[in-house]
């Protein structure tokens, strides 16, 4: 099999690209910055949109104090800086990304877990509009059915605005809205090497399977770009063209069929807009099973009953390796 040609790491991805101190950054640099009203003050949308479309691998950081953001009753105003990782991210049109929290449990700063166990499936867009969608995990029994909700904000949180409300008191309440951050950092890690694209019914487009073999025969990660995805999520006849990238976990190969097979790490299905969005019926969340031949499995979990089904659709792939 011939051998993966994994790209040099260029050396600008050694060293912030924004608001620099000149501290190395191994692999990961600032492709865009945004002040607290969401203008652009270093790097651009165009990068970090070129970033996600190569797979990269996305982390958002914000600041902001204490008794602004966690407490409003704190005395204490220091400043708090958050760096947090986007296990899903999105590539709308081909021209906006956005990242959503696919693994994050409430933390209630500085001491404990949030009151109930849930999934803080936090999403951010490329112009710092963000949203909150929390299933709860614990089977505490809804209170309401699904639909609007009441946009009230915290108290004495003018830094929050809040953009409307879905499901409260079901098992998955929603919201958009946006904080006043003191500063958005996306920062990229775009060291992702696409080693094979195929059609939805597996047709090589690009790349070559020998290759993607050969990276997981050698113990490299794998990468997953697929086109499609959320069709399926809300209304389809208005959903846009996308492309949802999640990492690979385990994964299987058979040789004589010349099969791969890869199961994936949590992903969270949104109605492909712009900007994302969370709305009533309109998101869920799950596991999938990806083949070469194209074929998906989404192993959907119901954010409202918390049911699973299995779902099989054909999806054009792009294997990204590491």
């Amino acid at each position: 099999m011939p051998q993966v040609k994994f790209r040099a790491v260029p050396s600008q991805h050694l060293s912030q690209s924004c608001s620099s101190n000149g501290r190395v950054m191994r692999n990961w640099r600032c492709a865009l910055e945004l002040n607290p009203r969401r203008e652009i003050i270093g790097g651009s949308s165009a990068d970090l949109v070129a970033a996600i479309r190569t797979g990269a691998d996305l982390r958002i950081g914000t600041e902001f104090l204490h008794n602004q953001h966690i407490d409003v009753s704190s005395s204490s105003s220091e400043r708090i800086r958050e760096v947090a990782e986007f296990g899903v991210t999105y590539l709308l049109e081909d021209r906006w990304a956005g990242g959503i929290m696919s693994l994050r449990q409430p933390i209630s700063l500085p001491d404990t877990f949030g009151l109930r166990p849930s999934m803080s499936f936090f999403l951010y867009n490329q112009d710092g509009t963000q949203a909150i969608a929390r299933p709860f995990l614990d089977g505490t029994e809804a209170t309401a059915i699904p639909g609007a909700s009441p946009a009230t904000p915290p108290d004495n949180m003018p830094q929050y605005h809040m953009a409307d409300a879905w499901d409260e008191g079901t098992n998955a309440p929603s919201h958009n809205f946006v904080y006043d951050f003191d500063v958005f950092r996306y920062f990229v890690d775009d060291t992702w090497e696409e080693v094979l694209a195929h059609a939805s019914d597996g047709a090589v487009v690009s790349g070559s399977m020998a290759n993607l073999i050969d990276a997981f025969s050698s113990g490299c990660s794998i990468k997953l770009g697929i086109s499609g995805l959320c069709d399926s999520v809300a209304d389809p006849r208005d959903a846009v063209a996308h492309e949802v990238f999640v990492q690979g976990g385990s994964a299987y190969y058979y040789t004589e069929q010349k099969l791969f097979i890869i199961g994936t790490h949590p992903v969270v299905r949104v109605h492909p807009a712009i900007p994302l969005r969370y709305f009533s019926g309109g998101w869920d969340f799950g596991w999938l099973m990806v083949r070469t031949d194209g074929r998906v499995v989404y192993r959907r979990c119901d954010p409202y009953t918390l049911q699973f089904s299995d779902h099989a659709t054909q999806h054009k792939v792009r294997w990204f390796v590491r």
